[in-house]
């Protein structure tokens, strides 16, 4: 197999980890391939950098090839999810002030419990949310939008949602200039050992199978290099299922730990990985199962119904037609460039590549190419589902 050097950039961040132990555990080199792992500092320059072929694909937000394909975002060439990278992973978080009102009011930061959740943090705000993500077009921004307005606080205009690059949420919630943040790991911890905020809530309570980040690729690469996408789609896989083994946990916070990477203290990242999370700056901890998922559940399968969820939300945010938004993200998440690159990988792939999200209590048998294959919770919060065949936009 003739080698091939990969330019790819990240975001230091935990769901990072298939990339990095893709290069570093050799499944890359497996598949002919070096991975360049280019690190950038927010993700605005990380989707500029992918726009203008600086880097061949992309850890990215889920959201953001969606948002391209809209017209969204000024990115200025439309992008391709060619994978899922990870499921879930973020923690919602508020700063001290917040805290402090929330448990006068008797809330006992169960760190489980949207709606529970949800109310307090609306009955202890004073005014509009501030209210820190990473990126406008992000799962983090999603979620917040999704969850709040379905506990009556109009979103967007009842929130001020500000963008604060991942690494600077916790100076962000220590300057004042945000109240609270929905950030990936190890962020939100950090914020809590610099005793700038309390986490509030993991993401999974609200959507309990978001797709977080994916491996993003520019269209005409994708269609350019077919070979390559399937070399780099399979080593992924297998840094993926890797990943899931828990045995694989303490190396995996080593090498995330590293300068290059993230820089970070192991026992940090490690939090994310295990679940057991220190929640305030007091010490109190909470344990949350399946915080990131990097494989199990078909997790790196690019569902179309997943693009189609977000493009109806940006769609119902922003203004643009709900019908045509869900028509153009039909084509986003590339689930036939995933099939064919594992095909007689042994992967157990789903037999459909569109699902009713929401609907799934809990771990559920479906139709696959062996046969296998049970399919994660992935219910919201509120109960709802999004079918996108029988989504019908208002007039």
């Amino acid at each position: 197999m003739k080698g091939a050097v990969l330019s790819i950039g990240f975001i230091p961040l935990v769901d990072a980890a298939p990339l990095i132990v893709a290069q570093e555990m050799g499944f890359a080199a497996q598949e002919g391939l070096a991975l360049n792992l280019v690190r950038a500092p927010s993700w605005s320059r990380l989707r500029d950098m992918l726009v203008f072929g600086q880097v061949d694909a992309a850890h990215m937000l889920s959201p953001v090839p969606v948002a391209s394909a809209l017209g969204l975002g000024g990115a200025g060439t439309t992008l391709s999810a060619i994978s899922v990278l990870s499921v879930n992973g973020t923690a919602i978080g508020v700063n001290a002030a917040l805290a402090e009102r929330m448990h006068a009011a008797g809330h006992g930061f169960g760190f489980d419990d949207a709606r529970v959740a949800g109310n307090a943090l609306i009955a202890a705000a004073r005014g509009p949310l501030r209210i820190g993500v990473p990126f406008p077009f992000s799962m983090h921004a999603e979620l917040l939008y999704y969850w709040l307005s379905a506990l009556g606080l109009p979103a967007p205009q009842g929130i001020d949602i500000r963008t604060v690059p991942p690494p600077l949420m916790a100076e962000a919630l220590k300057a004042g200039d945000i109240d609270a943040f929905c950030v990936g790991e190890p962020w939100g911890s950090i914020a809590v050992e610099q005793g700038a905020g309390t986490l509030l809530l993991p993401g999974k309570a609200i959507w309990a199978f978001a797709p977080e980040k994916v491996l993003a690729v520019r269209d005409q690469w994708a269609e350019a290099e077919p070979e390559l996408s399937a070399r780099l789609i399979r080593a992924l896989w297998q840094a993926g299922r890797w990943l899931a083994d828990p045995a694989s946990r303490v190396l995996t916070a080593e090498l995330l730990a590293r300068p290059e990477y993230l820089d970070l203290a192991p026992e940090i990242i490690d939090r994310s990985l295990s679940g057991a999370f220190t929640i305030s700056p007091l010490g109190v901890q909470r344990r949350v199962d399946g915080f990131v998922n990097f494989h199990d559940g078909a997790a790196n399968f690019p569902w179309r119904s997943q693009a189609q969820w977000i493009a109806w939300q940006l769609a119902a945010r922003t203004g643009l037609d709900r019908a045509e938004a869900l028509a153009k993200a039909a084509h986003v998440y590339r689930a036939d460039i995933y099939r064919a690159a594992m095909a007689d990988q042994g992967a157990d792939l789903p037999g459909a590549s569109s699902k009713i999200e929401g609907s799934i209590e809990s771990n559920t048998p479906v139709a696959s190419d062996l046969g296998r294959l049970f399919l994660d919770r992935d219910v919201f919060f509120d109960r709802r589902i999004f079918d996108p065949d029988a989504a019908i936009p208002e007039n």
